[in-house]
């Protein structure tokens, strides 16, 4: 797993780098698990002012969770566990008391994209490509959690939209979205600009930087408070289509929904 996930720390920024560019740096639970352990606990690891979270290579930032790991999944159970499991990563990044920039080249999806939201900002090249594609591959759903984070970021049209459609919002729609703060030409040119903005960071008042984020995510987590979403959860990740959704993806062939 440590090659999987590469952290380093040089002057006060931090940078972990998913690392799996074969697979497109597809997510297994230990790099969930070792992103979660930096982030809450920057002092232990280098003790960063900042901390960069990018994908090795430039096809990819996170192309989601390792689909092998859900051929596991036979119950509810299963499938709220597995939420709650990744939304306590994600509520690590969001909690992290140092500020986290997210540096993106190509594909961001599903859970690749969830951890994207979840930084404070995200920068991306220009083959930067946003989205939760599901409706066409796996048949599931999105946590309440992380429904309300693209809900408070994107508005609920424009989640509607790349949900129902399953497309991938290219990197012009998505920086006009407010999904990013920056373009940039290549990937090349996307680490320079995140060394550089991360030290810009860095020198700045680290209680300012953590207060703000800790604002920002309280009135973001206040938009799912007490809603529930485990029977929407229950519902896609139970279903036959799910079931069939992985084992077509796996295969390589179209899946053939029938909505039960």
């Amino acid at each position: 797993m440590d090659s999987e996930i590469l952290y380093a720390v040089e002057d006060g920024v931090g940078t972990v780098t998913f690392n799996r560019p074969q697979a497109r740096n597809a997510l297994t639970y230990g790099m969930y698990e070792r992103l979660a352990e930096i982030c809450r606990e920057p002092a232990a690891h280098g003790d960063p002012r900042v901390i960069i979270v990018t994908g090795a290579g430039d096809k990819a930032f996170a192309s989601g969770t390792d689909i092998a790991q859900f051929r596991a999944f036979s119950s509810a159970a299963d499938a709220l566990a597995y939420e709650k499991r990744i939304e306590a990563v994600i509520d690590a990044v969001e909690r992290c008391p140092v500020p986290t920039l997210a540096a993106i080249s190509g594909a961001v999806t599903g859970g690749g994209a969830a951890l994207a939201l979840s930084c404070d900002l995200r920068i991306a090249s220009a083959t930067a490509r946003f989205g939760f594609p599901i409706a066409r591959t796996l048949g599931n759903c999105l946590s309440m959690a992380n429904y309300a984070r693209l809900y408070a970021l994107l508005g609920p049209a424009l989640v509607k939209d790349i949900v129902f459609t399953a497309r991938l919002v290219e990197a012009e729609e998505g920086r006009l979205a407010g999904l990013y703060s920056e373009l940039l030409p290549d990937h090349a040119a996307l680490m320079q600009r995140a060394a550089e903005l991360a030290a810009t960071i860095a020198g700045h008042a680290p209680l300012t930087m953590r207060a703000t984020k800790e604002a920002m995510r309280r009135l973001t987590a206040a938009a799912a408070q007490g809603v529930p979403g485990d029977d929407l959860v229950t519902l896609c990740y139970t279903s036959e289509d799910f079931r069939e959704g992985m084992e077509a993806f796996l295969a390589k062939r179209p899946p053939i929904w029938r909505g039960r």
